[in-house]
């Protein structure tokens, strides 16, 4: 009998797999507003157990990219209820990915007043796409006030409170791929001498306050988050303390009570291999759900959930080019190519227009 596609549990849910869809930004929120193009996308893709959504902003300050969709006004929550009922009606739970771009992001990409931010005044390397000018370098963001983080830590809760108003089952904050929260984190980017850099315990600071207003929020049951102890993108270097530091911030993230830990591994896109004995050590210190991601096929997740080294397997680019991934994995039928091209375009081309079985 296989384990994938049997029911599992997650907090207080019944997923009707353990299979997970994994976040990805797609770039289709015209003026940052979900829209009845996402909601088809998504509702197309509700053979998973859990959806993940991509990115969403909390904040006004945290859309660095265009076309990213937030949840911090009614417009955006009566949007994402339109994505919740569509992926409801096809049988999926589904979280909102929480996320804040904090330095990675450009004035041309933000709405008016809303400020490019960052734990430290320092710059990530490489360039940004703006819809308005192109590639542009990531500008030196502005270092964040103790009343900053004040202010972030609120939108957070907020935006998980509009997240369940909009009949969503949770949040996942993501805490991984050079975003605000890992970019506190990581000593490369937070340089700071206050209460939140220095030290691991000072470091982790701001992703627990984020974590406990979120719980306080909506309840630990409906609050997981997303981790990339080793991935590099947006210039987030190896660093030597690395196992150690994500070793504490797991035993943190458990007395928490958070719902799962998704521990994302890029190695499948060309980042470093995340060690076995980091996931194996989130594993024994986070006595919660556990999903993995990266790079899996339907074998891999299979014998990974078999042998027990996670409660749940994400994948994203298949379900990205194939919405029925569920009904090609189970009959073994091949999968559509997928069109790089059409990642980031606005448009149905190349997000709802992939045959289905």
């Amino acid at each position: 009998m296989s384990i994938l596609y049997s029911p599992a549990r997650l907090g207080q849910l019944t997923l009707q797999n353990h299979l997970v869809m994994a976040p990805m930004t797609r770039n289709r929120a015209m003026n940052n507003v979900p829209n009845e193009l996402m909601a088809e996308y998504y509702g197309q893709r509700a053979s998973a157990g859990l959806i993940v959504t991509e990115g969403t902003s909390p904040s006004p300050n945290g859309l660095g990219y265009p076309r990213i969709p937030g949840i911090f006004s009614p417009e955006q929550v009566e949007g994402w209820r339109k994505v919740a009922t569509a992926a409801h009606a096809g049988g999926a739970k589904i979280f909102v990915q929480l996320m804040h771009t904090g330095r990675i992001g450009h004035p041309l990409n933000l709405p008016a007043g809303a400020r490019v931010l960052g734990p430290s005044a320092i710059q990530a390397a490489g360039e940004i796409y703006t819809d308005a000018e192109g590639m542009k370098p990531h500008p030196t963001p502005e270092p964040m006030s103790e009343a900053d983080i004040k202010t972030a830590i609120a939108e957070f809760a907020n935006a998980a409170r509009n997240a369940v108003a909009a009949g969503c089952d949770g949040v996942e904050l993501h805490a991984a791929n050079g975003y605000l929260l890992e970019q506190f984190i990581r000593p490369t980017s937070n340089q700071r001498t206050d209460r939140y850099g220095g030290s691991i315990e000072n470091r982790a600071r701001f992703v627990i306050d984020v974590a406990q207003a979120v719980i306080a929020a909506i309840g630990a049951d409906k609050a997981g988050i997303r981790l990339s102890p080793y991935g590099t993108f947006n210039d987030m270097p190896h660093y030597p303390e690395m196992e150690a530091d994500y070793a504490y911030l797991a035993k943190r993230l458990n007395e928490l009570g958070l719902v799962y830990v998704h521990l994302v591994d890029h190695s499948p896109m060309g980042a470093p291999p995340v060690p076995a004995t980091i996931k194996e050590t989130v594993r024994k210190l986070f006595k919660h759900t556990l999903i993995l991601s990266g790079g899996y096929d339907a074998a891999r997740a299979e014998k990974d959930l078999e042998e027990k080294a996670c409660d749940l397997v994400a994948v994203g680019r298949p379900f990205l080019a194939n919405p029925d991934l569920v009904a090609r994995w189970t009959s073994g039928t091949a999968l559509n190519d997928i069109d790089f091209s059409t990642f980031y375009t606005p448009g149905p081309k190349g997000y709802t227009d992939y045959p289905r079985l």
